[in-house]
């Protein structure tokens, strides 16, 4: 039996959609439990997050990942965080997308441009970032681009450095336009709750 598409995938999980500060979330629930939440711009339909969540060993609810925008902080008492909080100037990788593109930032990195190259490594299915002076170094997948099942694509990689960060962009493929087009329209039928009316509707 084939492997349902990952655009099946979504249509058939349950869905839920509220509406809130100018913001359209959609929360997933997939048939093995898996769970996934996207937060989507009102006005440009920009993905502006997505986190995932599974159960644990235990069958309750695990954390919530971030595949893509701000990592969610724990909130700690001020003495704890003080002893565990990372170095401000460690390097903070997070992806944040555009319409047409996949794209991540690493902040607190002064070197220049010329110091850096971003390669795609297809047998791993990987991107790779590496730096002349070896000081940072980091290994990076593209699950959208594993859900769809597609290769990568080394001319659709590129990246640019300013203000200490640097931006990698790795333009999306025709086939996941499409999908991402398609999606957008079924999500506009899920009726949503608006701010503090209580339960979503789900689909």
């Amino acid at each position: 039996m084939a492997v349902p598409s990952w655009l099946e995938r979504l249509r058939a999980a349950g869905k839920t959609a509220l509406v809130q500060d100018g913001k359209r979330k959609i929360h997933y629930l997939f048939e093995d439990g898996k769970e996934m939440a996207e937060e989507y711009d009102m006005t440009s339909g920009q993905l502006l997050s997505r986190k995932w969540r599974e159960k644990n060993t235990l069958g309750g609810s695990g954390k919530w990942q971030v595949e893509v925008g701000e990592p969610t902080s724990p909130l700690l008492g001020v003495l704890e965080s003080e002893l565990i909080t990372e170095s401000s100037s460690n390097p903070v990788f997070t992806r944040k997308d555009t319409l047409s593109s996949f794209q991540w930032r690493i902040r607190n990195l002064p070197y220049p441009k010329e110091v850096y190259s971003v390669s795609v490594e297809k047998e791993q299915r990987c991107c790779v970032i590496r730096t002349t002076n070896k000081k940072y170094y980091k290994k990076f997948s593209i699950p959208d681009l594993d859900r769809y099942q597609l290769p990568l694509d080394a001319a659709a990689l590129s990246f640019t450095h300013a203000n200490n960060t640097l931006i990698i962009t790795y333009q999306k493929p025709k086939e996941i336009l499409a999908a991402e087009e398609q999606l957008q329209k079924d999500l506009k039928k899920i009726k949503a709750a608006n701010n503090g009316d209580g339960d979503c509707k789900t689909q």
